[in-house]
């Protein structure tokens, strides 16, 4: 499937982590952008044509994992965001506050899953509220950048709220880690 160059620059220029999966099997990662790459420590060769789950490991994260299977299997469910454990390479874990998105043809297919990342695992609110400001402009200037190659952003960013409560579950997640034989 081919990337629109458009898209490919928007990615690299972009001030957040993001990710551009395949809608096909297993929605293997097409593009990923160097803030990704700085934030996880790993090279794009390591994560290219791979699933992000790599990032997930042995983590026991069931509600959110369940919350992606949906999104993923639900053609009708626009966008997710939900917080995650994921690991650095080095082995780092971290809570992902993870929203992913569908991009579509013209024609309602799925093209791409659009995904955005940020580290909750420590963050002040005044970060996340920042993150949170930084993805609703994302979100605003990708639309017309995908348009010109007949691609719709779906969803909305009623799921880019409540950064207290995200902080919330990250500090619960969080301890759950430092109870667990994880670290």
């Amino acid at each position: 499937m081919t990337i629109p160059a458009e898209l490919e620059n928007f990615f690299e220029n972009s001030p957040i982590a993001l990710t551009l999966a395949s809608s096909g099997d297993d929605t293997p990662l097409v593009l990923i952008n160097r803030r990704f790459l700085e934030f996880t420590g790993y090279a794009r060769q390591d994560l290219l044509h791979r699933n992000c789950r790599v990032l997930q490991r042995d983590a026991d994260d069931r509600d959110a994992r369940a919350k992606l299977r949906a999104f993923l299997a639900d053609d009708t469910i626009a966008n997710v965001r939900t917080p995650i454990v994921n690991f650095k390479k080095d082995g780092t874990p971290f809570v992902n506050l993870l929203y992913m998105s569908r991009l579509r043809a013209l024609s309602g297919e799925t093209r791409f899953i659009f995904a955005s990342q940020f580290d909750i695992s420590r963050a002040q609110p005044e970060r996340l509220q920042a993150y949170d400001q930084d993805l609703g402009q994302t979100l605003t200037r990708l639309s017309p950048v995908v348009a010109e190659s007949g691609i719709i952003v779906e969803g909305t960013l009623t799921t880019v709220a409540n950064s207290a409560h995200a902080i919330a579950q990250a500090k619960l997640i969080l301890a759950n880690l430092d109870d667990s034989s994880i670290l």
